[in-house]
């Protein structure tokens, strides 16, 4: 069983990660919930869409103006304390690697701390077992923070992913985070060139098999654009291809820009795979 907050998530269904991103330089949406106000409005309406959970993040992941501890916290914690008045019940990820940061936006009410840097703070497997909480452990190949790879290479990148995944998955488990709580993350394009997210992507079974839950944050991600040649803006195709693949190989959470198109694909997915019936049934009955 996978929980996420006060969510238990049966084998077979497929969970929606919609991501809200207080900042003023995301690479997506330029901003445009960077204000209170827009953001609490993008939950609502992420929700009504099919959302399952929310991701709140307040620096975005590229290379660019340092923000402080603080600043981040003041881009999130406020956010997570009027989210979780709106909706009691929805569970709510902090996306950050600081420790300091996810110990308040946890105590504002977040239910899972999603570390997209592989454990660069040795405190915050702890901090979310304090707080009874989950944690998302990713593979970004050793990189810090913030930082692109630059001819990067692995012998064997699966095998590499595996590796560090499930030594930080196991390790969040021994910190005192219930095993129920805990995911692992190949970290698409984080310290990986586009051929090595797309090998991750077709062996995800592999990170399936290990037993531990898998996330994916594809959404509009460069190894998209470069795979198709396309911009920003025409990326929704490519990544609801690998969506599909991806839920087909046994992932359970998808991270999401594009929310009321990501669950159709979703529920598409499950209902070829017997774990979701369709809505009507009734072509050839009448």
């Amino acid at each position: 069983m996978l929980r996420l907050g006060a969510l238990d998530v049966p084998d077979g269904r497929l969970v929606v990660m919609a991501i809200v991103n207080r900042t003023p330089d995301s690479f997506y949406d330029r901003g445009a919930t960077y204000e209170l106000e827009a953001a609490v409005e993008r939950v609502g309406r992420v929700v009504a869409e099919g959302a399952d959970m929310v991701d709140v993040g307040g620096v975005k992941a590229a290379p660019g103006e340092f923000v402080s501890p603080a600043e981040e916290v003041r881009r999130t914690v406020d956010l997570v304390a009027a989210i979780r008045d709106a909706h009691p019940a929805l569970p709510i990820s902090i996306d950050t690697w600081r420790a300091e940061v996810a110990r308040e936006a946890l105590a504002a009410g977040a239910d899972v701390v999603n570390d997209a840097w592989g454990g660069v703070d040795p405190e915050l497997a702890g901090i979310a077992a304090a707080a009874g909480a989950g944690i998302v452990c990713t593979h970004a190949g050793g990189l810090p923070p913030r930082t692109r790879p630059h001819r990067v290479s692995y012998p064997d990148v699966m095998a590499d992913v595996l590796t560090r995944t499930t030594a930080l998955a196991e390790a969040a488990v021994a910190a005192g985070v219930p095993r129920e709580r805990v995911l692992i993350d190949p970290g698409h394009d984080f310290g990986k060139n586009t051929r090595h997210s797309l090998e991750v992507t077709r062996r995800l079974d592999e990170m399936v098999a290990t037993g531990w839950p898998v996330l994916v944050a594809l959404s509009n991600k460069d190894f998209v654009g470069e795979t198709l040649d396309v911009p920003l803006d025409q990326r929704l195709t490519g990544t609801l291809s690998a969506t599909a693949v991806s839920a087909w190989l046994g992932v359970r959470v998808f991270r999401a820009h594009d929310v009321a198109a990501t669950r159709q694909t979703l529920d598409m997915v499950a209902s070829i795979r017997g774990d979701r019936p369709p809505v009507h049934g009734i072509r050839g009955l009448a």
